[in-house]
């Protein structure tokens, strides 16, 4: 597995799949907070501190609640700093709750803090590579055999120090390495799909079409004006002026609508094929076409959805696409690589709530693809802003 393999994600490679998988995180968050509060009340055998047990389901919750805002599709991809904060305040727990009920604890099942780091490992699997599952999960399962193996040490019991260590540590270790696997195999497969879709790309199959609607086009042009007009002449034994001018203004049309064709962006087709229309589509220097295979993917899927929602009118569609450099800086001189600005506008009859039910899977894939993207929803309008590099 290559380094970028590595650092990339399962939501990254399935946004939609991560996105399914929250309520899972979300319950789980949820469960933790709930038994920790009910063993810290109702099933301790040391008094110990009842401020630290408060302590410590505050840090579980707070843990809970970096993960579901930050696995959230709108905050996508789950950033490292949000998986730092989960591990650190996991951690800060483990050391609480021991902390906590510091004294001869004698029962193992009301130790809940070595199963609830092992869940918290598994809450993220879905949303950091599997570099990261690894590392967060060895760093809370020494943590673990550390406050317990003191524990053990500073009280002793029948059970061996080393015993009592690994016992905290093993249920954080067996959940880090299932996770760390689902997040390797899951990349890797994704990967060798994503490779094997290449050979038949996106590019290809829009080529495809293109050429298809430029010989429609050109059938139509043939079908309503040079064969009327042939068949007119037929039935002449004169070519007037007149004649002779309204086939060099037929000759204009072909002319010009074949420098049309030619300048066509993959982008205007799409647009155009699902009702809007190319002009609307403001890219004087054709910089959608930079866009790569899995980016244009994405945006066409989106422009299709958009454009056959009933709530959609296409004629409202606009789009504009400049360079980054050009837009803040109009008068400068762009150079030839840089980022691209694309700004897409469309009107929807519909609320707040329906245009987020209707499209936010597609947000969700849009921003792992774009993770600059901002979603604006307003009355009649929703305006989308992203950003890419050219390719």
């Amino acid at each position: 597995m290559t380094a970028t393999e590595a650092r990339r994600t399962a939501q990254q490679y399935d946004p939609l799949g991560a996105m399914g998988s929250r309520p899972l995180a979300v319950v789980l968050g949820a469960a933790s907070v709930v038994w920790a509060l009910l063993v810290s009340i109702f099933d301790r055998d040391v008094a110990g501190s009842p401020t630290l047990s408060a302590l410590t389901v505050l840090l579980i919750a707070a843990s809970g609640a970096v993960v579901v805002t930050a696995s959230s599709p709108f905050r996508a991809p789950f950033p490292r700093s949000a998986y730092v904060a989960h591990v650190g305040l996991l951690g800060l727990a483990s050391v609480a709750s021991v902390a906590a009920q510091w004294g001869p604890d004698r029962s193992a099942l009301n130790d809940f803090m070595s199963l609830i780091t092992a869940t918290g490992i598994v809450m993220v699997a879905p949303y950091r590579p599997w570099t990261d599952l690894t590392i967060g999960g060895i760093v809370l399962a020494a943590v673990n055999a550390a406050v317990w193996g003191l524990g053990a040490a500073t009280f002793p019991h029948e059970v061996p120090v080393a015993v009592a260590a690994f016992l905290a540590a093993a249920p954080t270790l067996v959940l880090t390495a299932a996770s760390a696997v689902f997040a390797w195999t899951f990349a890797g497969l994704a990967e060798r799909v994503q490779i094997r879709a290449g050979s038949y790309s996106v590019e290809r199959a829009e080529r495809d079409g293109i050429a298809a609607s430029v010989q429609q086009d050109r059938s139509t042009i043939l079908a309503s004006d040079v064969a009327p007009f042939f068949a007119e002449l037929r039935t002449r034994e004169v070519i007037t002026d007149a004649d002779r001018a309204r086939a060099r203004e037929i000759a204009d049309g072909i002319r010009r609508s074949m420098v049309a064709e030619a300048d066509r962006t993959w982008f205007e087709y799409a647009v155009r094929i699902e009702g809007g229309a190319a002009p609307v589509v403001d890219d004087p220097d054709g910089l959608i076409a930079t866009l790569d295979t899995d980016q244009r993917a994405v945006v066409r899927t989106f422009l299709r959805a958009a454009l056959r929602a009933s709530t959609v009118d296409p004629a409202g569609f606009r789009a504009v696409v400049r360079r980054a450099d050009a837009a803040t800086a109009p008068s400068a001189q762009a150079p030839a690589t840089g980022r691209v600005l694309v700004e897409i506008d469309l009107a929807v009859a519909d609320s707040d709530i329906g245009v987020h039910r209707t499209f936010d899977p597609y947000f969700a894939v849009l921003r792992v693809t774009f993770p600059d993207l901002d979603v604006a929803v307003r009355p009649s309008a929703l305006t989308l802003r992203f950003s890419y590099d050219q390719h």
